[in-house]
């Protein structure tokens, strides 16, 4: 067998897949001897983030060893590819056209993935439903599968969601590398790597349960510095946003989220969260890094965190404290640790908003919706 010249690489969609690629690498830092440790390289994919200068960012801190871009293309890209995504009601043809789409799509993409994967030890893939789990299996390359964020398998497995008609079939497909499902399914995933097995409402027998919170309570100090000087491009103005204008003022911060879909109704959903849970309170908006709204516009009252960044960054930040924070679905906030009142409005406040059918994914597969 041919021998690796590489340790690791970590495939990232988003800011957060990179905020746990770091968590994952410096705890691989703490615990090697001197002299055994090898930094992994890290991939940014273009396919769903603009992730702007965070590359730069990265490579200055000189966490990784390689900061790479991967240009993935959505299946749109290749327009032959749509016939084998219609939906013809017939199991049997449908099959066959997953098998077929299964071995195009990363025949497709080929060109345009430049990195050797073949040369890594391990491999990490944050949501492998996108084109790269696609054409690792179909390479016949093996790798650890990651969450797409904290604990979101809780409210939308896609594996069992995008096929609960005839899944164990579909699973056996998968398996023998025929098709391709995600979340662990592949024939070349070697295991799927969640924070908290207690709260996934599905089951999979290569889910392995690797905490968050441990990730971030064993960082050192330096590595916190490094954590904020990836992500965050002027530390001291974030901070300075944060301060109370008074003595005893207190602030209420609102984690917005690229949903609904409809920019309009993203809008209304702020402007009524802010006014019926923030009340009292200097307002915050954290904006989602994929949410493209102008919020400076929409609420010039409150103050709009500047720059794209995972929310538990903040967490690096000594004796930062916020009262409240209000979420709709974003599971992050569970570890904001500088939070004192946390609350959760859950997927059913969507409802209001958009067709309930739209977001209720567990429930249209059968399966229990964790969060309410």
């Amino acid at each position: 067998m041919k021998q690796k010249s590489k340790s690791r690489i970590y495939v990232c969609h988003t800011f957060y897949h990179v905020y746990v690629s770091i968590l994952k690498e410096m705890k691989i830092a703490r615990e090697s001897s001197d002299g055994e440790y090898k930094k992994a390289d890290i991939a940014l994919s273009s396919l769903s983030t603009d992730f702007e200068n965070l590359g730069a960012r990265l490579a200055k801190t000189g966490i990784f060893n390689e900061v790479i871009a991967l240009d993935e293309k959505r299946e749109e890209f290749f327009p032959k590819l749509a016939k084998y995504r219609k939906n013809y009601s017939n199991i049997i043809k449908h099959m066959v056209n997953r098998i077929i789409f299964t071995k195009l799509l990363p025949k497709c993409e080929e060109p345009y993935i430049k990195i050797d994967f073949k040369e890594y030890e391990d491999i990490y893939v944050f949501c492998d439903s996108d084109p790269i789990g696609y054409y690792l299996n179909y390479k016949h390359i093996h790798y650890h599968a990651v969450e797409d964020g904290l604990d979101c398998l809780k409210n939308l497995d896609d594996a069992y969601v995008a096929n609960h008609g005839h899944f164990k079939l579909k699973a056996w497909f998968s398996r023998h590398n025929l098709i391709f499902i995600m979340n662990g399914w592949g024939k070349y995933c070697i295991d799927m790597e969640i924070n908290d097995r207690s709260v996934v409402p599905t089951d999979c027998p290569r889910f392995v349960e690797v905490p968050r919170k441990p990730l971030e309570k064993e960082l050192t100090s330096q590595q916190k510095r490094l954590m904020v000087q990836a992500f965050i491009e002027d530390a001291d103005a974030l901070l300075k946003q944060m301060q109370p204008r008074f003595e005893g003022e207190e602030f209420a911060m609102f984690l917005t989220e690229p949903h609904p879909v409809d920019e309009e109704a993203r809008k209304r959903v702020c402007l009524d969260v802010i006014e019926k849970y923030c009340k009292g309170y200097r307002v915050l908006i954290k904006p989602h890094p994929r949410d493209m709204i102008d919020y400076v516009k929409l609420c010039p009252d409150c103050v709009v965190l500047r720059g794209r960044f995972p929310i538990e960054v903040m967490n690096m930040f000594e004796g930062l404290k916020v009262k409240r924070a209000v979420s709709i679905l974003t599971t992050a906030m569970n570890s904001m640790d500088f939070v004192e009142e946390k609350i959760n409005l859950g997927a059913s406040f969507w409802d209001a908003y958009e067709e309930p059918e739209k977001h209720a994914f567990n429930k249209k597969a059968g399966l229990e919706l964790a969060n309410k």
